[in-house]
C-alpha cells in the first residue's frame, strides 16, 4: 500500500472539500453560537480529516488533526467567550493544517516538525502539557560518555569552584531568557557547564554536561533562536544542575538528554564537543535548520518578520526621497509642486511610522507638515525651520534603522518631542561613540584570552603574554572614560595578575589558576557585549562574578576610587 506523502495526491480533493465544510461550519458556529448542529457537523468532518490522514500515515497532520477534534468536541453548544480562545486556536489549527498538506502535496516531503507550534497552541488552549521539540526526533541514549582527566580539586576549593560556575551559569541563563545579547549569554553558560564537566571528570554524574555543553555549542553555533522552549530547557537544566550537584548517584532524566541532544542534531555544529556527541550517539543531520522551519512556519501560519524588514527597507526609500527635496529647498530649486510633493511625502511616512510602532518619529514629521505648508503658500524658507526639519528626518532614520538591527546595545534613539530632535539625535551618536569604545575594549579582553590560551598550550612561553598587560590597561581606560570604575579595577587587576604571576614569576601558575582568569575575563566580556554599559541595571550581578573569580586568584580588591589612579 502506498502511504505518506506520496499518498496525499490520491486523496487530495476530497480532502480538501471536507475541511472546507469543516471550516464553514466551524465559522459559522461562532456566529451563531446556540446552533449545536453546526459544531456536530465540523467535528464530524473533523472525524473524517483524522481518519483519511491516519489511513494514508501523515503522523504529524493526523496529531493535528487528533488535537483539533479533541478541542472542538470539548467546546460546548452556546459556548461563550471563555471558549474564544479556543475556537481561534481551531480556526488557526485547520488553517495551518491545509497549507502544510498543500505544501507536502507539491513537494512529497513531511516535516512533522512544522505542525508542532499550531499543535501546541491548541494543547496550551486546552490547558494541557505541550509537547517538546524533540517529539518527532529519536535517538538511542544508552551511550556512554569517552573517558575525561580527573579534576586536582577537592573538598571545600571544588565546593567553592562549583558554586561559582553554577553561578556563572545562571547569570548567563538570564541574560539568554531576556535576551540580551544572546550570543555573549551563551558564551558564559557554555564555559561554565564545560568547566563543571570538568571538575566532575569520570564521574557518571559528568554526562549531562557533557551533552549539555554540546547543545549549548550547538545552539549558539547554529545561531538557533532563542525559542521559549529553550530557555525552559535550560531553565529546566540549571535545577537539574542542582540536584546533580546534591546527589552523588543522580541519573540524568532520559527525556532531558533527548531534548538536548535534539539541538546537536538540529544545528548540525562543527565544535568539538558537538562534533563528538554527535559522533557517539550516532546523529545524523536533520533535513532542515532551525531558521528554514521557522520560515517555513511563518508562510503556513502567515506573515512574520520579513514583512517588518520590508517595510522599513520601503520607508528608507521613502526618507532618501525626502532628502533629495530637502537638498533641492536648500539650493532654492524647489518648485511649488515639488513642495507639494514633500508635503504629501511627510504626511504619508507619519502615518506609516505610527503604524509599525515608531509614533515618536511619526509625531516629528507630522509637527512639520505646517511649515511645509506655509512654504506651499509662499512663506520664505527660513535656514532655521530647513535645519528643524533635517534634524527631524535624521532623527526618523536613525529610528527606522533601529527596526532591521534589533539593537545590540539599545540602539534605538530615545523618544523625542517634536523640536528636540537635534537633541535627541546627538545622544544617540555620543551612544553610538560608546558603542566604538566598547568594541575596542571587546577587543583588547579576546586578545588577552588568546594569549592565555596559547601560553597554556605552549607550556609557558613568556612571549604571548608580551603585550596583554598593555593592552588590558588600555581597555581599562577605556571602561574609566565610560564611567565603569569597578569594571575598570577588575580589568586592572587581571592586567595585575598577568604582569605578577605570569610574566615577572618563574612558575607558570596552575591550569586552574588560569582557567579562573579566563572566567574573570569572560565575565567581564559577557558584561560588555551584553549592553550594561549603556543598560547597567539590566546586569547587575556580572561584575559580582567576575569580582568572585578575581578574588579566587588570591588579589584583594580595595574600594573603588572615583578616578583613575
Amino acid at each position: 500500500m502506498v502511504t505518506g506523502a506520496t499518498s496525499l495526491s490520491l486523496v487530495r480533493d476530497e480532502l480538501f472539500a471536507t475541511m472546507d465544510e469543516a471550516e464553514l461550519s466551524l465559522e459559522h458556529f461562532i456566529a451563531e453560537r446556540e446552533n449545536g448542529s453546526l459544531l456536530q457537523q465540523a467535528v464530524e468532518n473533523l472525524q473524517q480529516v483524522r481518519g483519511t490522514l491516519k489511513l494514508i500515515e501523515l503522523a504529524g497532520a493526523e496529531l493535528l488533526a487528533q488535537e483539533v477534534l479533541q478541542q472542538a468536541t470539548d467546546i460546548p453548544t452556546g459556548a461563550g467567550s471563555e471558549r474564544d480562545g479556543q475556537l481561534s486556536a481551531v480556526s488557526n489549527a485547520l488553517h495551518v493544517l491545509r497549507r502544510y498538506l498543500e505544501i507536502v502535496d507539491a513537494h512529497r516531503q513531511e516535516v512533522p516538525e512544522l505542525l508542532l507550534p499550531a499543535i501546541n497552541d491548541l494543547r496550551q488552549a486546552g490547558a494541557q502539557p505541550v509537547l517538546p521539540e524533540s517529539f518527532f526526533f529519536s535517538v538511542r541514549l544508552d551511550q556512554t560518555r569517552p573517558a575525561s582527566a580527573a579534576s586536582s580539586l577537592n573538598g571545600d576549593a571544588w565546593n567553592a569552584e562549583v558554586k561559582r560556575l553554577r553561578q556563572m551559569y545562571q547569570v548567563g541563563l538570564l541574560g539568554f531568557i531576556r535576551e540580551q545579547n544572546i550570543a555573549a549569554s551563551l558564551k558564559l553558560m557554555s564555559r561554565a557547564i564545560s568547566r563543571l564537566d570538568g571538575l566532575l571528570g569520570n564521574d557518571p554524574r559528568a554526562r549531562l554536561c557533557w551533552v549539555a555543553a554540546a547543545a549549548l555549542e550547538a545552539q549558539a553555533d547554529g545561531q538557533l533562536l532563542p525559542r521559549k522552549a529553550r530557555k525552559a530547557l535550560f531553565g529546566r537544566l540549571d535545577r537539574e544542575l542542582k540536584q546533580l550537584l546534591l546527589n552523588a548517584h543522580y541519573e540524568a532524566p532520559r527525556h532531558l538528554l533527548k531534548e538536548l541532544l535534539y539541538l546537536v542534531a538540529l544545528a548540525d555544529s562543527r565544535g568539538p564537543r558537538a562534533t563528538q556527541v554527535r559522533e557517539l550517539f550516532s546523529i545524523t543531520p536533520l533535513p532542515f535548520t532551525d531558521h528554514l522551519l521557522e520560515e517555513a512556519y511563518q508562510r503556513l501560519a502567515g506573515p512574520g518578520q520579513a514583512v517588518m524588514r520590508s517595510l522599513s527597507s520601503a520607508i528608507r526609500e521613502e526618507l532618501s526621497s525626502l532628502k533629495d527635496q530637502l537638498d533641492l529647498i536648500e539650493r532654492g530649486t524647489v518648485s511649488t509642486d515639488g513642495l507639494a510633493n514633500l508635503h504629501a511625502l511627510l504626511g504619508k511616512l507619519a502615518k506609516t511610522l505610527g503604524m509599525v510602532g515608531l509614533t515618536s518619529a511619526g509625531n516629528a514629521l507630522q509637527a512639520q507638515l505646517p511649515v511645509v505648508t506655509g512654504w506651499i503658500d509662499q512663506a520664505p524658507v527660513e535656514p532655521e525651520q530647513l535645519l528643524k526639519l533635517a534634524d527631524a528626518v535624521l532623527y526618523v532614520e536613525s529610528m527606522v534603522a533601529s527596526l532591521e538591527r534589533g539593537g545590540r546595545y539599545d540602539s534605538r534613539p530615545p523618544v523625542a518631542q517634536p523640536g528636540d530632535e537635534a537633541m535627541s539625535f546627538a545622544n544617540h551618536q555620543l551612544n553610538e561613540a560608546r558603542i566604538v569604545v566598547i568594541d575596542e575594549a571587546l577587543g583588547g579582553l579576546a586578545m588577552a584570552k588568546r594569549a592565555i590560551t596559547a601560553y597554556l598550550e605552549s607550556n609557558g612561553d613568556k612571549l604571548h603574554l608580551a603585550n596583554v598587560p598593555f593592552t588590558l590597561q588600555a581597555v581599562r581606560g577605556g571602561l574609566w572614560f565610560l564611567d565603569q570604575p569597578r569594571a575598570a579595577q577588575l580589568v586592572g587587576a587581571c592586567a595585575e595578575y598577568i604582569d605578577k604571576q605570569m610574566l615577572e614569576s618563574q612558575q607558570m601558575p596552575s591550569e586552574q589558576m588560569l582557567e579562573t582568569l579566563a572566567d574573570a575575563l569572560t565575565s567581564l566580556e559577557y558584561y560588555l557585549e551584553g549592553g550594561a554599559v549603556l543598560r547597567p541595571e539590566t546586569q547587575p550581578s556580572v561584575l559580582d562574578l567576575a569580582a568572585e573569580s578575581v578574588r579566587a586568584l588570591g588579589i584583594v580588591l580595595p574600594s573603588v576610587a572615583l578616578s583613575p589612579a
